[in-house]
C-alpha cells in the first residue's frame, strides 16, 4: 500500500488494442488477453491497483459492452467499481470524469491513473515510486512516472527532465510523442529523456483545475457532468488524450523516475520481452512448434501452427483468421485493420 490513505486508483480499460489483431477485437480487446503474464492483462492491472489503495478505492473506466467480460476475467471485480463510458473519447475526457467523481466523493483526494495493458515488475516498486511522487502531487503538481529507456523505442512517448525537485524527481521540460528512430537514438545516447509511462499521480482537484484552465476541448463540456450527467458530457466533449490536453500544456508538471521495470505491451513484438522464449528466441503461445526457425512470435488459439526455416515472423491464429507478418511490421497493424474495415472484410 502507498503511504497516503486518501487516494484512489483509476484503471483505464477501454481501447480495442488493434495492434494485437486478430486476437484482439472490439468484443475482446487486448486487456482480456494473457499478453503480459499467464493471466489477462486486466487481472494484472487490478492486482497492482488494489495493492496500492485497496479494492474499494479502485475505479475501472470501460465501455458498457466490456463490463461483463472484464468482470469474468478478473474475479472479485464487480460492476459497482466501474465508471462506464457511454462513448469512447480518449483518455482526456475519461480522466476528467474520473477526477470529477473522485473529488465529489472525497474532496482533496489523490488520484493515480493506471492503464490496463501495462507490464510492471515488481509491484512493490510501483508503490515505492508513487510514494516518492506523492509530495509533488500534494504540493499541486501533476506527476508523470518516467521509465529509464533501454532501447531507441519509436512506439513510446518521451518526457525530457529539467531541474531536480526531489529524490529522483524533476521538473518536466517537454513531452515528445513517438519520435522517429534517429531521434529516439539521440535521446538514448544524450540522456535526460525518460519514457512517458502514462502513469500519473495528482490531486483530483488539481487535474480538474488544469482541465478548466488549459483544455477547452474538455472544459467546455464539464458543466454537463453536474447538470445532465456523463452521457451528455461524452456526447458533447471532443476526443483528446490527457497528454495533449493537459500534460503538454501545464507548467506544474514533475517527473518521478520509476524504480520498476515497465512495458506498455503495445504490439506483438512485446511478447518477445514479456514471455519466455525457446533456445532459438521463439515465443510460442498455444499449440505451436518451430523447427530451424528463430525469433518468431506465435499465438495459436485453435489447432497447431508449425514454423519451418523462417525467422522474425509474427503468426497469430484466432477464430477464423490466421495472420502472418514480419515482426518489423507488427507495430503497423492498425493500418492493416483500417484497410480491412474499409473493404468490409
Amino acid at each position: 500500500m502507498i503511504s497516503s490513505h486518501d487516494c484512489y486508483a483509476v484503471v483505464l480499460a477501454g481501447g480495442e488494442g488493434s495492434r494485437f489483431w486478430p486476437a484482439s477485437r472490439p468484443e475482446r480487446p487486448k486487456q482480456l488477453l494473457a499478453l503480459g503474464s499467464a493471466q489477462p492483462l486486466i487481472r494484472d492491472a487490478l492486482e497492482r491497483a488494489e495493492s496500492l489503495v485497496g479494492p474499494d478505492r479502485v475505479r475501472v473506466v470501460a465501455s458498457e459492452p466490456l463490463v461483463e467480460s472484464l468482470c469474468s476475467a478478473a474475479p472479485g471485480l464487480t460492476e459497482t467499481r466501474f465508471l462506464v463510458e457511454p462513448t469512447a473519447r480518449n483518455t482526456g475526457p475519461a480522466l476528467a470524469w474520473a477526477a470529477f467523481e473522485i473529488e465529489k466523493l472525497s474532496p482533496g483526494a489523490l488520484m493515480i491513473s493506471l492503464h490496463a495493458d501495462h507490464l510492471i515488475q515488481p509491484i512493490d516498486e510501483l508503490a515505492h515510486t508513487i510514494d516518492r511522487a506523492l509530495p509533488a502531487a500534494q504540493r499541486g503538481s501533476l506527476v508523470c512516472l518516467g521509465a529509464q529507456p533501454d532501447r531507441p523505442e519509436t512506439g513510446y512517448g518521451y518526457v525530457e527532465v529539467g531541474d531536480s525537485t526531489g529524490d529522483r524527481l524533476w521538473r518536466a521540460s517537454r513531452f515528445v510523442e513517438k519520435p522517429n528512430f534517429a531521434t529516439a537514438e539521440s535521446y538514448l545516447s544524450a540522456g535526460g529523456f525518460l519514457w512517458n509511462t502514462g502513469i500519473f499521480v495528482w490531486r483530483a482537484a488539481d487535474l480538474l483545475a488544469a482541465v478548466h484552465d488549459l483544455a477547452p476541448e474538455i472544459a467546455d463540456a464539464m458543466p454537463l457532468l453536474e447538470s445532465d450527467g456523463p452521457r451528455a458530457f461524452f456526447a458533447a466533449v471532443d476526443p483528446i488524450s490527457i497528454d495533449v490536453a493537459v500534460m503538454e500544456r501545464a507548467a506544474a508538471v514533475e517527473v518521478a523516475l520509476a524504480s520498476f521495470a515497465w512495458d506498455d505491451v503495445g504490439s506483438w513484438n512485446a511478447l518477445a520481452r514479456t514471455r519466455a522464449a525457446d533456445h532459438q528466441g521463439n515465443v510460442l503461445l498455444g499449440s505451436a512448434q518451430a523447427v530451424d526457425a528463430c525469433r518468431n512470435v506465435v499465438w495459436s488459439e485453435e489447432g497447431t501452427i508449425v514454423l519451418y526455416d523462417v525467422d522474425d515472423l509474427v503468426v497469430v491464429q484466432s477464430g477464423d483468421v490466421t495472420m502472418v507478418t514480419r515482426r518489423s511490421a507488427a507495430a503497423d497493424l492498425k493500418k492493416l485493420v483500417r484497410h480491412l474495415r474499409a473493404g468490409d472484410r
